[in-house]
């Protein structure tokens, strides 16, 4: 019989953000599949704010060993968000967030058509980082797009930050938890690619 494993809290509630393109909804899938594999029931909601690539894209993801939880997350009570895209982070925590929660953002903007076409100002990563100490109870800031670069496939960002999350240890998941649900659905090249990415999350995480 499988050995439920302790949870912080529960449900734990993780928000996954980002914008359309970077692998958003991807990555709350594995993530789902290996906390079930763990013996957890998760529940997964996901909202689009436009259909094309570069619209905001929201995963809730309720982990629990007692039950099913609605698959929407109550306002100010996410206990993580991993952000793809560190304004997203703010604007999460504006909605989902409290005094004790934790945040792991990527570094590297993606900037709105507003901020290109010089209509809108978008903050420099030092006022993010000020804006998500003051709040969160903890801040990982995670090269996670340069490290995806630097392995040739920028997309794997998303997989750097899943790795980022299993360091934290509050959820139990290894690197062969992803590898047995990664396995699944790649082989070769892609899969030690993704392996890659994950142990880089895992290993490259900053206050």
């Amino acid at each position: 019989m499988m050995e439920i494993l302790q949870l912080p809290r529960d449900p734990y509630n993780i928000i996954i953000t980002g914008v359309g393109g970077q692998g958003n909804v991807m990555a709350s899938r594995v993530l789902s599949t290996m906390l079930v594999n763990k013996g957890f029931m998760t529940t997964i909601g996901e909202t689009f704010g436009a259909s094309q690539r570069g619209g905001a894209v929201m995963s809730h993801i309720r982990v629990s060993s007692k039950g099913t939880w609605s698959p929407q997350i109550p306002k100010g009570k996410a206990d993580v968000v991993i952000a793809l895209e560190p304004v997203e982070a703010i604007r999460v925590l504006a909605t989902y967030g409290h005094p004790g929660i934790a945040v792991l953002a990527n570094t590297r903007p993606v900037y709105p058509v507003g901020v290109i076409t010089g209509e809108l100002n978008y903050p420099s990563e030092e006022e993010i980082r000020a804006s998500l100490r003051e709040l969160s109870a903890s801040l990982w800031m995670i090269d996670a797009s340069d490290q995806a670069i630097r392995l040739g496939n920028p997309i794997l960002a998303n997989i750097v930050m899943l790795g980022a999350l299993a360091s934290r240890g509050d959820l139990a998941v290894t690197l062969d938890d992803f590898k047995t649900v990664m396995q699944q659905t790649l082989s070769g090249d892609k899969l030690d690619m993704n392996l890659k990415a994950f142990v880089l999350g895992m290993e490259t995480t900053q206050l």
